[in-house]
């Protein structure tokens, strides 16, 4: 793959994730913020009691900014990036992963990111609503967490290179089913070594909580989907321009 066709891509990946990412805040938005406000309700409300302050603490950014631009800055930010990220990772994977064509490697690709960068972490250290936990742990469960993170990135990694040198003897099936059931035990020792962390208040409820990981969760999978699909027919449409006919000759779309 020349280097003009990686641009392309890496451009296209970007912008892919950058509607992804407009997905991904609406679900944000409806579903997770108002999760958000009711935790963040439930915590001042139990302080309320405690301050005795001489006057309010002044906001310095306020809630429904946070609500609002800032959500949607961090959101589509974020799908930029690792839209770009991926698109890199995807030139490398086209080809490398099996007989797939891009569409369907765009959308494997998807998965595999989803899996390893978000639902492995988020089943060991799940997120936490705002203002919910300990402060003075914050810093050791941002640490733990991006530590998860990159083994997880790093055993899927192995277990696909595993995957595809075990494919030639075992077939691709069962070289597969070993890959997979290898990711699955490093991956369990991960999670029995690296420590366990519960910062949330016996008196908060679970339901609310459950809700708001449910919504992180969600958001996710409609970033991770919504890319797959959107880069797979970005990138279709780069590595296989449609003709069209014009005059009784054939022209490359584009042109």
């Amino acid at each position: 793959m020349n280097s003009t066709t990686v641009r392309r891509l890496l451009v296209r990946g970007m912008l892919a994730g950058l509607a992804a990412g407009v997905l991904a805040l609406v679900i944000a938005y409806w579903l997770g913020e108002p999760n958000v406000d009711k935790a963040i309700g439930l915590e001042e409300s139990a302080h309320a009691g405690h301050s005795h302050g001489d006057g309010e603490e002044v906001e310095l950014v306020t809630r429904s900014l946070q609500s609002t631009a800032g959500l949607a800055t961090g959101v589509l930010v974020y799908g930029v990036a690792f839209g770009g990220i991926a698109a890199l990772a995807y030139c490398f994977a086209l080809g490398r992963v099996g007989r797939f064509g891009p569409r369907a490697t765009a959308l494997l690709l998807s998965v595999c990111a989803l899996l390893a960068v978000y639902v492995v972490p988020f089943l060991k250290y799940p997120a936490n609503p705002p203002a919910v936990g300990n402060p003075d742990t914050i810093g050791k469960r941002t640490i733990l967490y991006f530590l998860m993170m990159v083994l997880s990135v790093l055993l899927a990694v192995g277990a696909t290179i595993l995957g595809k040198r075990l494919a030639p003897g075992l077939g691709t099936w069962y070289a597969t089913v070993v890959a997979v059931l290898a990711f699955a035990v490093a991956t369990g020792l991960a999670f029995a070594f690296l420590p366990v962390i519960n910062d949330v208040p016996e008196h908060f409820p679970a339901a609310l909580l459950w809700r708001f990981r449910l919504s992180a969760l969600a958001m996710q999978i409609v970033m991770w989907g919504g890319f797959g699909l959107i880069f797979g027919e970005l990138a279709e449409r780069v590595l296989r321009p449609r003709t069209v006919v014009a005059s009784g000759r054939a022209v490359p779309a584009g042109q």
